[in-house]
């Protein structure tokens, strides 16, 4: 299956690049019940809905300093007693007093592990000094690995999907006839396979079931700190449960009223943009720089190297796998998350002009989750195109198509070759988009933080502004002046200090503090 079909529902792809994926084994020994206060559980919950917000939690040891447990969500909100769902929920325990209560995270996606990524540890779910005083809480949304994961094709069918070349030229009409037969095989996969959750993925209902866990967690207000698609999951719960927003951090921050069309063709922009700043910081500091010449002349080489790439794979040392022009775009995206992994794309780049694809198929492996026996380790394609087509969708018509397609090309030459017809992702897809909050101003929030890094190719930096400064009817924007995606935690002290003290003391800066 070519890229440019994924990459339409792609915009928002958590940060996989860059959080720590831990394993997630459940471990029986010890155990707590934790049932929520009378305070938490607000009066004008509908009735219909206080056994979910009433419900007793029962907490077991699953990891050195991890607890974890399952709580039950309905499936459809406006039909609560229709059915329900387990939803996955885990809480690295606090190194101190834990007197500011819980932190909710998300780490991205759609589709992104919020178990995976709290049980990682790492520096970006949370500071040394932020761990003294949360909880922090993990959780896999709906649909998401292990809260009644979207299920579609085996993993053999997966890697055609993915890494297979689809007939014709990019763009043409033999292509797209390919690409329609291939979606609706998959997306038939995915209705016999997920159920009925499949219907009822869209970030309005995780926002629901993240009030659910604020309730049984016994808190009045939800903290949260939501990354790159956690910003938009954040924004819609603050905006649905604006006097529930405690303290809210959306680090790499999407503006939620930017169409589909205009989310793709401007992440094609920031990556273009991403793609040349890495070929000019490799020409002029990098002695193993792959390039010689000019910015100009360098694309003009890798555009060139692509066109051979989409009808002569190139092989690789992973058996009889070969590197298919959609492995070596997306393995080329991979590594323009941030400019930590620069040092992989000239060693991609190094390789496949000598011949080897290994280097950029790894990458590709690397960033679609696939392990090196033919599995995949989440559901997050599967997750990442169903939440996306509930939420939002391109005009499929022939003349929308063709005009978006001469904006991408128009954008970046290079990349719109491989980002073209992204409407056919969601074109046949069995469900009307789901209803949205009729304004994303949250008003009447407690503050909100919005961090924006100027540099950010899967978020470009104008939407962290637009939110802070336009859309949000209480925030205050944080910028990172530098490259990748997100900030806190791998970016400066700067940017953790004044989250730090956000999170901790209640501290919104009076001005954007320009780290």
């Amino acid at each position: 299956m070519n890229l440019n079909l994924l990459n339409r529902k792609a915009v928002v792809r958590a940060n996989k690049a860059i959080a720590t994926v831990a394993s997630f084994a459940l471990l029986l020994a010890g155990c707590a019940t934790f049932a929520p206060t009378e305070s938490a559980v607000s009066q004008d919950i509908p009735a219909a809905l206080k056994t979910f917000y009433t419900q007793s939690v029962n907490w077991k040891d699953c990891g050195e300093q991890l607890k974890c447990t399952t709580i039950k969500v309905p499936i459809d909100y406006s039909k609560p007693a229709s059915g329900s769902i387990n939803l996955s929920l885990n809480y690295l325990a606090s190194t101190g007093t834990a007197d500011l209560g819980w932190l909710l995270e998300n780490p991205g996606g759609p589709g992104g592990s919020g178990i995976d990524f709290v049980a990682g540890a790492s520096e970006q779910v949370a500071s040394v000094a932020v761990r003294k005083r949360y909880n922090v809480v993990g959780f896999d949304p709906r649909g998401v690995q292990r809260s009644a994961p979207i299920k579609c094709l085996s993993p053999k069918a997966t890697d055609e999907f993915l890494y297979g070349t689809t007939p014709g030229a990019p763009g043409s009409a033999t292509e797209i006839a390919a690409q329609r037969k291939a979606m609706k095989t998959y997306i038939n996969a995915c209705v016999k396979n997920s159920g009925k959750i499949f219907g009822f993925v869209d970030t309005v209902s995780a926002a629901r079931d993240m009030d659910v866990i604020r309730a049984v967690l016994g808190e009045d207000k939800l903290n949260f700190m939501g990354f790159s698609y956690g910003t938009f999951l954040g924004t819609t719960y603050a905006s649905v449960f604006p006097q529930r927003v405690g303290r809210f951090v959306l680090d790499g921050a999407i503006d939620p009223t930017v169409s589909d069309e205009d989310q793709s063709s401007n992440q094609l922009k920031a990556f273009d943009q991403a793609l040349k700043n890495y070929l000019d910081n490799c020409l002029k500091i990098d002695k193993k720089c792959p390039f010689t010449g000019s910015v100009d002349e360098s694309m003009k080489r890798i555009t060139n190297w692509y066109k051979q790439l989409e009808t002569k794979p190139l092989s690789t040392t992973l058996g009889s796998r070969k590197l298919t022009i959609a492995g070596g775009i997306t393995g080329l995206i991979m590594t323009l998350y941030s400019d930590d992994y620069w040092q992989y794309t000239t060693a991609a780049f190094t390789n496949a002009f000598a011949g080897d694809g290994t280097t950029f198929l790894q990458l590709a492996d690397f960033y679609n989750d696939r392990e090196a026996n033919g599995t995949y380790g989440s559901n997050q394609l599967e997750a990442n195109l169903a939440v996306s087509c509930l939420d939002g969708r391109s005009n499929p018509s022939a003349a929308a198509m063709k005009a978006q397609n001469t904006k991408l090309q128009k954008l970046s030459p290079f990349f719109g070759r491989y980002w073209l017809n992204g409407a056919l992702g969601c074109e046949q897809w069995p469900y009307k988009i789901a209803a949205k909050p009729k304004s994303y101003a949250a008003k009447g929030s407690a503050p909100i933080i919005v961090v924006g890094t100027t540099g950010d190719p899967a978020t470009p930096y104008w939407q962290a502004q637009n939110l802070a400064n336009k859309i949000l009817d209480n925030a205050q924007l944080v910028t990172f002046n530098g490259e990748g995606h997100t900030a806190y935690g791998r970016s400066n002290e700067c940017v953790v200090k004044n989250i730090d003290a956000y999170l901790i003391d209640g501290i919104v800066p009076s001005s954007d503090p320009n780290c």
